[in-house]
């Protein structure tokens, strides 16, 4: 969506009460340092990240804001272009507990949650965690797995927990799935179903590299493996601090209606059948929220949303039969809609 021009509000209409007011039982009122803190964590991990992936620095950043956001990630795109490359590196980047997994035909959930055991001491069953109970999963090839196993996530995603034999137990924030997967069209793939989709909040491709940086990595990667030197930029402690400012960045009353306007206007447009849920508005907000403090605003702009709507929209879109006839793809659709869609404030610049 980096095509689309925005004209909105002046930077001080969105601002206003900025450093003063906070979402209700979001956290305490943001101010310039808070914003600044995130700014330079963000800038100290993207940093850290580029050492393995020269040239991604956009695509780096959006994975930082869905992590902030408290949100999941789904990468998708062709083998070989760096995606669980980029993974393993965002995690190493952060010192917290890691874990990975590697989806398979026949995987099945009780690999990814965990399994009661029966102690024969004890004479009593005992919960082993499985994978899924870490502050970073990194999910390699999901869409290997069956529909069931993939399931599996459901909860956690959405909950940030576990139920197991009817005792539920809670997963520790920051808690973030960072999935890969390759195109459906791919041989022993399995779709994703749409509720899974729809906890990712945000879909992105890593793309081949420019010329430069591909030639940077002939030079530098050839030898020696670059994330075996990466070391921690961060702790989880810190993404938690964090993650209490994101939560704390303003946004005025016209942008949550720009946000719901830019959902509903998916709902309702001739070439898509499903359009954005609820749970995407509200991802989509949190995610601007994150981008507009990792630039270093205590306040969401029409830009935010503008820049984030195709990451967080387009993978939960369903297109009618007829677009799909006609070439259209979700990102396009979803391109004339952004563009259709007034922005707020307008009528304020032509007082």
């Amino acid at each position: 969506m980096d095509d689309v021009q925005v004209t909105g509000l002046p930077a001080n209409d969105f601002s206003r009460g900025a450093h003063a007011v906070a979402e209700p039982g979001r956290g305490a009122p943001i101010g310039s340092t808070g914003v600044e803190a995130v700014k330079l964590a963000g800038e100290r991990i993207l940093a850290n990240i580029e050492q393995v992936l020269e040239g991604k620095s956009d695509t780096i950043r959006l994975g930082l804001a869905v992590l902030l956001a408290e949100g999941h990630l789904l990468i998708e795109d062709i083998p070989g272009v760096g995606k669980t490359k980029f993974a393993k590196a965002l995690a190493r980047s952060i010192d917290s507990s890691v874990r990975r997994i590697q989806f398979t035909p026949d995987l099945l959930p009780s690999d990814i949650t965990g399994v009661s055991i029966y102690n024969a001491e004890a004479r009593s069953f005992e919960f082993k965690p499985g994978p899924v109970f870490a502050n970073i999963v990194v999910g390699d090839e999901i869409n290997r797995a069956s529909p069931k196993t993939q399931a599996a996530l459901l909860e956690a995603m959405e909950e940030r927990q576990v139920t197991n034999d009817g005792i539920t137990y809670l997963l520790e924030p920051p808690f973030l799935v960072l999935a890969t997967q390759n195109p459906i069209d791919m041989e022993g793939t399995y779709p994703l179903p749409e509720a899974q989709l729809d906890r990712f909040t945000a879909r992105m491709s890593m793309g081949y590299p420019d010329r430069n940086a591909e030639i940077a990595m002939l030079s530098e990667h050839a030898a020696t493996d670059p994330l075996e030197s990466l070391v921690p930029v961060a702790d989880a402690k810190e993404i938690r601090e964090l993650i209490d400012i994101v939560r704390a960045v303003h946004v005025a009353e016209p942008i949550k209606a720009y946000a719901v306007d830019l959902a509903d206007a998916t709902r309702n447009s001739p070439d898509i059948r499903l359009g954005a849920s609820p749970r995407a508005t509200l991802q989509l907000l949190r995610a601007s929220k994150a981008w507009a403090a990792l630039d270093g605003r205590g306040y969401v702009i029409p830009d935010d949303l503008q820049r984030m709507s195709g990451p967080v929209l387009a993978h939960r879109l369903l297109l009618t039969a007829e677009a799909h006839i006609a070439g259209r793809s979700a990102d396009t659709v979803l391109r004339t809609i952004v563009n259709s869609v007034p922005i707020p404030g307008a009528e304020i610049n032509g007082r």
